[in-house]
Order: structure tokens, then C-alpha cells, then sequence
């Protein structure tokens, strides 16, 4: 259990997340250096960097699902150990204000606060993060897209910002854009299936507005085949190359059929 409290809140499951959110409902009683925690035996510790990456993930599942009165005690025992200035502190209570916007007022009173910040300090990335991550909220794509812009100017490795921008651009239709952007990411993470996967997607779609659809889709069956090749049990590469190949002799078949209609016959004399 306590491997599953340090990894990425991302990997867990709805389920896990209830289970570790009702478990952390016990540190608003006692104080952590006092409990026993038979399913964290490491929080027990007075310092250790698993402790505070548990209460972080912790902290996500009371979010997910719904213990506020937990989440903000675990915040609260972050920013008494790292101070209230610490960028990843500051993101994290962002992230908790938000979660605690009953409306869409509320979340927009907080994007004057997120400018306040970086207009002290530029640097805060986990501040310019919640701030795409509102906007997005907001449905103010644009200006969201403007701001990954921004962020990947500044740091041009962050292939989190790269797959997000990735996805904005998709989502308006700007599909050469998003290629480049998940070509950013393979030019880090080369071996990286999903990504691969993830621009087949890309390119199979945006093959219905090329003028030339054919070599996209043949891109496409590329990055789809390479998906697979490094992940034979990828679902995803799986279907979406039969998707691919389907479409790709249907097109096939159409064009062969319409050169057989334009061929010149031969004259029945000859």
C-alpha cells in the first residue's frame, strides 16, 4: 500500500483514490508523529521525503474525491514545513481554491490572484500551470494556448506543457500544430508509445482535410506500426492501425476504381 501512496495519483484508480482519502481523514485527530498508520508505516518518520510526496498524492485523492476537510489539513501541514512562499506550496493551494469554486465567478476571481504572482516572480511554474489549467476551465482556449506558448519559450523540455498544448491544438482543429508538438515530445522520450500512438491519432484525422490523404494516412500506419512494435500489447496502437489500414484501402479502392472509369477504352477495330 505504501508503494501505491507514493506513486503518480494519476495511475490510481477511483477505487484507490476513495480508499487513501478515507485513510487521511485520520490526521485531522491526531498528530502525525503520535499515530501509528499501519497502512503508511513511513508518515510515522519525523522526516523523510516519501512523507511529504504521500501527503502530496493524498492531498490529490481528498480532491478527487471530495474531502475537503482533509485536503486542507494536509495543505496546511505542507505549508507549515515548507512555507507558504514555496512555489510547489503555492500551486498546491491554487489548486485547492479551485477545487473549491462553487461557480464560475469564483474560479475567474482567481486569475487576478494567479497575475498577481507571476507578476512578482515570472519564474513560479507551478502558479503559470494552475493558470493554463483555469483557463482551460474557463474554455478560454486561446488564451490558454497562448500561455503554454509562453511556458515552452522559458522550458522547452516540459513535455507535460508539449502534450497539453498538443491537445489544445487538436481541439481547434490545428492539426499540423499539434504533430509538431508531439514530435517535441518524441525528440525527449523517443521510445514513448503512447506518443506515437497519440500522433498516428493525429494524423489519421487530420488525413480528412489533407490534399494529399493517402501519404497522411501511410504516416499515420508509421507511427501507429512503431506504437506497436514497442508495445505489442497496446491496445490503442492496436485498434488504431486497423483503423488506419481499413480507411487506407477504402481510399485505395476508390481511387483504382475511378482510373479504371477514366482509362481510354480500346477500339473494338484495333
Amino acid at each position: 500500500m505504501s508503494t501505491m501512496v507514493l506513486s503518480s495519483p494519476q495511475r490510481q484508480t477511483n477505487w484507490e483514490a476513495l480508499d487513501h482519502s478515507q485513510k487521511a481523514t485520520r490526521y485531522n485527530q491526531e498528530d502525525v508523529s503520535a499515530m501509528g498508520f499501519m497502512s503508511f508505516p513511513f508518515l510515522s518518520t519525523k522526516e523523510s521525503p516519501e512523507r511529504w510526496t504521500a501527503y502530496e498524492n493524498l492531498l490529490y485523492s481528498c480532491l478527487r474525491t471530495g474531502d475537503d476537510k482533509a485536503a486542507h489539513f494536509l495543505l496546511e501541514r505542507l505549508a507549515a514545513r515548507f512555507g507558504e512562499k514555496d512555489e510547489r506550496v503555492m500551486g498546491l493551494r491554487g489548486l485547492f481554491q479551485e477545487a473549491m469554486a462553487e461557480d464560475h465567478s469564483a474560479l475567474l476571481k482567481l486569475l487576478p490572484e494567479y497575475d498577481r504572482i507571476l507578476a512578482e516572480n515570472p519564474t513560479n511554474t507551478p502558479i503559470r500551470k494552475r493558470r493554463i489549467a483555469l483557463l482551460c476551465s474557463l474554455s478560454r482556449k486561446v488564451d490558454a494556448i497562448n500561455a503554454l506558448a509562453e511556458l515552452l519559450a522559458a522550458s522547452p523540455t516540459d513535455i507535460e506543457a508539449w502534450a497539453e498544448l498538443a491537445d489544445l491544438y487538436v481541439s481547434q482543429g490545428l492539426y499540423q500544430q499539434a504533430e509538431f508538438c508531439l514530435e517535441e515530445i518524441l525528440l525527449s522520450t523517443p521510445n514513448a508509445w503512447n506518443i506515437h500512438a497519440r500522433l498516428g491519432e493525429v494524423l489519421y484525422v487530420s488525413a480528412a482535410t489533407s490534399p494529399d490523404p493517402i501519404t497522411v494516412l501511410a504516416e499515420s500506419v508509421r507511427r501507429f506500426c512503431r506504437s506497436i512494435e514497442l508495445c505489442d500489447r497496446y491496445i490503442r496502437g492496436c485498434y488504431g492501425l486497423k483503423l488506419v489500414c481499413e480507411t487506407s484501402a477504402t481510399l485505395l479502392n476508390e481511387d483504382n476504381g475511378l482510373t479504371r472509369m477514366l482509362r481510354p477504352r480500346k477500339s473494338s477495330q484495333q
